[in-house]
């Protein structure tokens, strides 16, 4: 459990630039920084061949992503690569011990509760209801946290506007929180994250699909007394499952991102008038900030963010699960 906790802390800290850079492109206050960057650099005049012009737009993603990376660093010091570090610490620990924790014994629950014996035995909906308990579990015991990660590493944006610092550190963060919003703020952007249950579960499932796969085949390997069983074939079955992590997380990030983007709009810092105090909320409701970004956006910004993301997840995903 002590290695468990140290690794999950280390990547933690060591991908905080990835995840600064991630939560800031897919917020609303950095579209204006990404249309400056475009007008400064028009896109080529488009091309018939289709591997050419996707390999161009791919260049200038990575490029925009990156000069954004280096603006943080240039205009508020290495220390901002690292905002929102301490309540990500205090959050990563739980927050895999809980879904690791519900997910394991509601599978393990459910299987005897229909008698499924073995893990051959036992059906893709019992992973996917052990998986959507775990999600859900996890999202509303730690939704706090993130919501004051997200707002620390945004508060630069919010400063521009404000002349100073909206937040002094986390406590300062929730007391403002609490004392705006009340307690039902720390609980902004729940509902995405209970949509985000699909991604945990699109990917707990196909990882043990696969991973059984690996599994029957390297049984079938040892089962054979004319199979010369090496340690090869133990390194295979070591990478396979590394591997099969790391896609399974890949697959079901892309396929479910826009959750994240939504989630972090609506964990965004209202904007409170100094007058009366009131606070005014851009971002209200789950479907409501899906039109909004979809309107004034479009389709594109529902996936701002996507390379550090994966940049960030899969690696991690493929250490934490595959090991």
């Amino acid at each position: 459990m002590e290695n468990y906790r140290l690794g999950g802390m280390t990547a933690a800290t060591l991908t905080s630039p990835l995840d600064v850079l991630k939560t800031r492109l897919q917020s609303d206050f950095y579209q204006a920084q990404l249309q400056a960057l475009r007008a400064a650099k028009p896109a080529p005049a488009p091309t018939s061949n289709a591997l050419v012009s996707v390999t161009r737009t791919a260049g200038m993603h990575f490029s925009e992503t990156f000069q954004i990376l280096r603006s943080i660093h240039v205009h508020e010091g290495w220390r901002a690569l690292f905002k929102g570090l301490g309540p990500n610490l205090i959050g990563v620990v739980p927050a895999r011990a809980i879904n690791f924790y519900v997910y394991g014994n509601g599978k393990r629950i459910l299987s005897d509760y229909f008698d499924y014996r073995t893990a051959e035995q036992t059906p893709m909906g019992i992973h996917l209801a052990a998986a959507a308990i775990a999600g859900i579990a996890t999202g509303t015991a730690t939704n706090p946290i993130w919501l004051v990660k997200t707002r620390l590493q945004l508060d630069k944006s919010n400063a521009e506007i404000g002349k100073s610092r909206q937040y002094r550190n986390s406590f300062d963060c929730i007391k403002q929180t609490v004392r705006h919003e009340g307690i039902r703020g720390l609980y902004r952007g729940l509902s995405a994250s209970y949509l985000g249950v699909t991604e945990s579960s699109l990917q707990w499932v196909m990882y043990e699909q696969m991973k059984m796969y690996l599994a029957r085949r390297d049984a079938l390997k040892q089962a054979d007394p004319a199979y010369d069983y090496t340690s090869w074939d133990s390194a295979e079955l070591w990478g396979g499952r590394i591997t099969a992590a790391g896609l399974a997380k890949l697959v079901a990030a892309a396929i479910t991102y826009p959750h994240e983007v939504v989630r972090t709009r609506l964990r965004q810092a209202p904007t409170v008038s100094l007058g009366n105090g009131k606070v005014e909320m851009k971002y209200t409701g789950l479907v409501q900030c899906f039109k909004t970004v979809w309107k004034e956006e479009g389709m594109v910004a529902m996936y701002g963010g996507l390379t550090p993301h994966l940049l960030r997840v899969v690696p991690s995903a493929a250490i934490m699960f595959g090991m």
